[in-house]
């Protein structure tokens, strides 16, 4: 089976890459690193010739709702347009738990995406997932101001990148479902007991402060409204485990 990977250097498309491999697919790599962008049409119609599905793991990094918009309304345009030029059968899109319920800043974009893909023309599979483990390191270099480390308040119930990558290939080998159940790690955890456990096990220093954020993302965070449905698929690799199994814990 012919996979093309958007995002495929991205935390979890670098995972997807090597799942899809490892269980015999010829994997097509959509990235700038690979000379593809996203945002360019022409590469995109390009690189998706010959395609089976579609893995779209892509990303930006961003905390501003117009570049989260405009990222991924071009992107996923552009793929879907380019899926039908091609022929494709299937696509996965990797989405967020809840995306709807706080659909500013990152996550604004993230509601885009999954409304154009539902309205799309091609069969699709939308992945809903929880935050990933490796979100702790990236709290932990983006919320620096001086010395000290500001964290969001927030419960989660975070999962093994590679778990999600697991899964996404095994959709993209299976018939579209639409939006299947949601995807989270074993056991809920605080936000900040995550961060200061990354930075512990990895030897950093200085002062980890809870701080909430004001809106209704920081306060769809601190409820817990970003949380999985009842009866989502739940992962095994635990934070703690995952922190030790990468030699930090």
């Amino acid at each position: 089976m012919r996979i093309a990977i958007a995002g495929a250097t991205g935390t979890v498309g670098a995972y997807v890459v090597r799942v899809a491999r490892a269980r015999g697919h010829d994997v097509v790599s959509l990235s700038r690193a690979e000379g593809v962008d996203l945002l360019d049409a022409a590469a995109v119609v390009r690189a998706l010739d010959g395609a089976d599905a579609v893995i779209d793991a892509s990303g930006i990094q961003t905390t501003s709702g117009r570049a989260s918009r405009a990222f991924f309304g071009a992107s996923t345009t552009n793929l879907l347009k380019a899926g039908v030029a091609a022929g494709v059968g299937h696509l996965v899109s990797l989405s967020i738990v809840n995306v709807d319920r706080a659909p500013s800043g990152y996550y604004a974009g993230k509601a885009l995406q999954e409304s154009l893909v539902t309205r799309g023309p091609l069969p699709y599979t939308i992945l809903p997932a929880t935050q990933f483990h490796e979100f702790a390191a990236q709290i932990y270099d983006r919320g620096r101001i001086g010395p000290v480390h500001a964290v969001p308040i927030m419960r989660t119930r975070p999962i093994a990148a590679v778990e999600v990558a697991e899964r996404l290939v095994e959709l993209a080998e299976s018939d579209a479902q639409g939006r299947v159940r949601d995807l989270a790690g074993p056991r809920e955890e605080r936000l900040i007991d995550l961060v200061r456990s990354f930075a512990s096990a990895t030897g950093r220093r200085g002062p980890i402060v809870s701080v909430p954020l004001p809106g209704a993302m920081g306060a769809a965070m601190r409820s817990g409204a970003l949380l999985p449905a009842p009866g989502a698929q739940l992962g095994t690799l635990t934070f703690a485990e995952w922190l030790r199994a990468r030699g930090d814990g």
